[in-house]
């Protein structure tokens, strides 16, 4: 098993991160580690509307999805139509401008995403499943 899938495995160091290495040695490890790799472009997204849509679109949302806050937490905290042994979330073209221009420059709503991330890895933890979000 290469190095990046063993630190993928690690509880303790799962969280938000910015990505380090290449999108394909991401990706490479993730299948390694069989863990459900979700990608999300924030390239052309505008809106709060448009990043809730991208996000449900990555993670293939049930259709109880509600484009919402709560419904992208709760999303987040069940994954049970997609198992794995963990869980990462890729965003691409997100600095922290981008993901502000993404949800139209409300810095309520970039509080509330990254409370929801920080949640959703907390949350993995206790379920013994590493939970990584990753900007690139």
């Amino acid at each position: 098993m290469n190095p990046l899938s063993v630190r993928l495995k690690d509880i303790n160091e799962a969280g938000i991160h910015q990505l380090n290495c290449t999108v394909d040695e991401l990706r490479a490890a993730a299948r390694q580690a069989e863990f459900a790799l979700f990608e999300m472009d924030l390239a052309d997204v505008q809106s709060k509307g448009e990043f809730l849509a991208a996000f449900a679109q990555a993670i293939n949302a049930p259709d109880w999805f509600g484009m919402n806050w709560d419904a992208m937490a709760d999303a987040l905290d069940d994954f049970s139509w997609q198992p794995a042994a963990g869980y990462i979330l890729l965003l691409h073209h997100s600095t922290g401008q981008q993901i502000l221009s993404a949800l139209d420059h409300s810095e309520a709503d970039y509080n509330t995403m990254n409370e929801i991330f920080a949640d959703t890895v907390d949350f993995w933890k206790t379920q013994n499943k590493p939970f990584w979000i990753f900007f690139c």
